[in-house]
């Protein structure tokens, strides 16, 4: 599998991620280890995980799960050399992590001392904000968004605060770069003027949503991404098991995160099953299986992405990872754009 760098750092990263947020609540220790295992045979070097996760849904009892799987896999295979290991710490929130504090200089010291230990390494190789603390127009917020109330000397002064930690766990080599989630254009750039300007570590990434679906990220933080070399970490490429067609015509599987939150975080409208079915369809039409064109859709994009998928079970991971080579034509593609102009933003 083709690899890329992640922003101007040296770390090499997959093409295709495997995202971990399942593990230790749908998905079971043992097959979450199979699915390491596989997605290593696959040519993907990269996983991501979070302090958080476990999610569907998130609980204080369970945080720190997926980060403990990942890190029992690593001391049971001595394979540390061949991944390279994204976590995040959470920002401000309803009382799973911290009782729902976010994240300040001080916090970050303690919270990789935290993940390292779940993580049984020494250096975590990508260490990510989960959000901004200041607030973000992420998961449906986009609607109402309203960024008046913000305090820029202070969202300044925390970023300050922030990188001057995260430089700190640079030089201690317990973390080799450091990205953004959820985060916007003005966001990023001004990471990475507060950095430059100090001499600090500067964002490599960023972890937004991205998919056929949720295109958001198409102008200003592309254009972010391709002049200040951000990698973008795309999360739902599938778009939480839409774009696979298992919800269409009013499905439900048993145990699917659909069944489980009702709704897929506000993704579930009334303009939704038409724009999914029109995918599904553009899929049949050109002979592909729809999740191996959604997949494949990430490499086309005029920026940089590694795109971060998830499996509930080993066998849907099989099924990924099956199109793991598929290539789009540029007819296909040329008419992807025009279902995203005819039906853009359903969610």
């Amino acid at each position: 599998m083709k690899q890329l760098p992640l922003g101007r750092t040296d770390i090499m990263v997959s093409e295709w991620c495997l995202g971990t947020m399942t593990y230790g609540n749908q998905t079971p220790e043992a097959d979450a280890h199979t699915q390491i295992d596989m997605a290593l045979d696959a040519g993907i070097n990269f996983i991501d995980t979070a302090e958080m996760y476990p999610v569907n849904p998130i609980r204080a009892e369970t945080v720190g799960l997926s980060e403990q799987i990942v890190g029992n896999w690593l001391a049971k295979t001595g394979r540390r050399d061949e991944v390279v290991i994204a976590t995040k710490v959470s920002g401000n929130n309803p009382g799973w992590v911290r009782e729902g504090r976010g994240y300040d200089g001080a916090v970050i010291r303690e919270a990789v001392e935290t993940s390292l230990k779940r993580l049984q390494t020494d250096v975590i190789d990508l260490y990510q904000m989960h959000w901004p603390i200041r607030g973000s127009y992420m998961f449906r917020q986009n609607w109402t968004y309203d960024p008046s109330g913000q305090n820029r000397q202070q969202t300044m002064d925390h970023m300050m605060d922030v990188l001057g930690a995260l430089g700190d766990m640079v030089k201690a080599g317990k973390i080799r770069a450091i990205g953004m989630s959820n985060e916007s254009a003005w966001g990023m750039t001004k990471w990475i003027d507060q950095a430059e300007s100090a001499g600090l570590p500067r964002m490599a990434s960023v972890q937004n949503e991205y998919s056929l679906l949720c295109r958001l990220y198409d102008t200003d933080m592309a254009e972010m991404a391709v002049n200040e070399d951000v990698t973008l970490l795309s999360f739902s490429p599938l778009a939480c098991g839409l774009l696979t067609g298992k919800y269409q015509n009013g499905q439900v599987p048993a145990g699917s995160r659909l069944s489980i939150n009702g709704d897929l975080g506000g993704r579930v409208t009334e303009r939704l099953w038409p724009v999914t079915q029109a995918y599904l369809d553009l899929a049949a039409k050109h002979g592909l299986d729809p999740v191996h064109m959604a997949m494949a859709w990430q490499r086309t994009r005029p920026f940089a992405v590694s795109a971060i998928f998830g499996a509930t079970t080993s066998a849907q991971l099989e099924q990924i990872l099956a199109g793991k080579d598929v290539v789009l034509s540029d007819d296909l593609i040329a008419e992807i754009d025009q279902v995203h102009k005819a039906h853009p933003m359903p969610y």
